[in-house]
């Protein structure tokens, strides 16, 4: 009996994906993002245990300038500003993905709904998309964490719903162009749902947009978390969230030439920020090809 050599041929989708890969991989500006991002990812999990001191310890050694005891110097309370800049990561980096990851999913599933069904549905959820867009978010944010209290969970659902109409215009504009092509069509003829054709047949064709727009919400969300935080809104102490210090201490800088209780954690976040911005435009850049 003779064999028969079967070659294993990839499937186009599986091709397509290492080659977004490669191309990622060979993206300087994707590259140094991911590289400073999983710094601060790195930070956010191990933070506290890499840490020369206990970022919540408080001394006596009060407003000490950097130097090699304290890399960073210390606070108006003694503590280490360097430790808790480390340990400072997970606060931002576990409530900003989550509110991205929140946005993403309403978002998607409003953008997929108006733009596949049009007609009286895409009006009035556009006209209450339009409506929400031009209330001025932080002031919204303030007064639904009045309302709400202070918490983790109330910090991020604002956050989730404010992004929310942003996302959903986005995934719209994309599902628009797709309802027109000749694959929606072909489901439609062989008469399957609505649903069906919303998340299997067009959500697979316009990932690319909804990848880059979450990778740069959570830029953003990093930036509306830490204003909130810095307004009395969000994170409360003990924690070493970076805002948190900022808030704490940005008084000094008036006081006196106490500059690294603000600078370090402002650089901390600005560095975040810049970072996922360069890998969105990686991601984009690439996507585009």
């Amino acid at each position: 009996m003779s064999s028969i050599a079967v070659e294993l041929v990839p499937a186009p989708a599986t091709v397509a994906r290492r080659e977004t890969l490669r191309a990622l991989l060979r993206s300087k500006t994707f590259l140094v993002g991911a590289l400073v991002v999983c710094w601060w990812v790195f930070c956010a999990i191990f933070g506290a245990t890499i840490a020369p001191r206990d970022p919540l310890a408080q001394s006596a050694n009060v407003l000490a300038v950097p130097s090699v005891h304290h890399l960073f110097g210390t606070d108006q309370l003694g503590r280490d500003v360097f430790s808790r800049v480390l340990a400072g990561a997970r606060s931002i980096l576990t409530i900003a993905p989550a509110a991205t990851a929140l946005a993403i999913a309403a978002g998607t599933a409003v953008g997929l709904l108006t733009g596949y069904r049009r007609g009286a549905v895409d009006d009035i959820v556009s006209r209450l998309i339009e409506a929400m867009l031009s209330l001025p978010l932080v002031v919204v944010a303030i007064v639904v964490a009045v309302a709400l209290g202070h918490s983790t969970l109330t910090l991020m659902v604002i956050v989730g719903v404010l992004f929310t109409p942003l996302i959903a215009r986005t995934v719209r504009a994309a599902v628009l162009a797709e309802r027109e092509l000749d694959y929606v069509a072909a489901a439609q003829l062989r008469g399957e749902h609505a649903p069906y054709i919303m998340f299997a047949e067009i959500l697979p064709n316009v990932m690319g947009p909804i990848i880059v727009e979450a990778t740069v919400r959570v830029g953003y969300a990093i930036f509306a978390i830490a204003g909130l935080t810095f307004l009395g809104f969000g994170v409360q102490e003990p924690s070493p969230d970076w805002a948190l210090q900022i808030s704490d201490n940005y008084s000094l800088l008036a006081a006196g030439s106490y500059w690294w209780t603000v600078l370090f954690p402002a650089l901390a976040i600005a560095s975040l920020v810049v970072a996922i911005n360069l890998v969105a435009d990686g991601i984009s850049q690439v996507l585009e090809r």
